[in-house]
């Protein structure tokens, strides 16, 4: 089960980039099936609480599969590990002590070790919430496209249409969607006792 779920979690990514304009639109179309009667209930206007709770049910799957996949005992004892090394060897640095410096090489090709466990620890949940933020995010890019945009105001920069873009190829409603899901991840990581690393 658990290499099914990443292999469709990586396979989401892959077949997004990959695949092009038209696995991106099929799969936001797919998900209208889910998505659309929430547009419904609140409103084309209200679009933005709509991609508030899109952020907020992304935050707290990503938080819940960050919190069961992941060994935070490890990562906070390599990040200790990891803080002492390198004070030492900046000391080592500093005295010139050669021997001491290549004393610490050694070490040094064991804490790549772990940190490329610490690196697997992550990679893994990131495979997980794909399967559920990819496909919300291809619906919202899908729906915003082929709808006409709501407006929203935002603190200090006006009202804005959703799809006005703000810098680059970012629109205001992927700004809004990151900022409302880190906000909400935030929350739930503090009430859910995820990482305090």
């Amino acid at each position: 089960m658990e290499r099914a779920l990443l292999a469709l979690g990586i396979s989401l990514m892959i077949g997004i980039v990959i695949l092009g304009q038209e696995f991106r639109d099929s799969l936001g179309s797919a998900v209208g099936f889910i998505m659309d009667p929430l547009v419904n209930l609140l409103g084309a206007n209200n679009f933005h609480i709509v991609l508030f709770i899109m952020a907020a049910i992304t935050a707290l799957y990503a938080t819940l599969i960050q919190k069961y996949t992941m060994d935070w005992e490890l990562m906070r004892n390599v990040q200790e590990k990891m803080r002492v090394f390198q004070k030492e060897f900046r000391e080592a640095q500093l005295s010139n002590n050669t021997s001491l410096m290549k004393k610490m090489e050694g070490q040094r090709a064991e804490m790549m070790t772990e940190q490329l466990e610490m690196s697997k620890q992550q990679f893994k949940p990131m495979a997980y919430i794909s399967i559920i933020s990819l496909p919300l995010f291809m619906w919202a890019y899908f729906y915003i496209k082929s709808h006409e945009a709501a407006f929203m105001v935002f603190p200090f920069w006006g009202e804005h249409l959703l799809t006005d873009t703000i810098l680059g190829p970012f629109q205001y409603w992927i700004f809004w969607y990151f900022i409302a899901s880190l906000a909400v991840s935030q929350l739930m990581r503090k009430a859910l006792d995820v990482g305090g690393i």
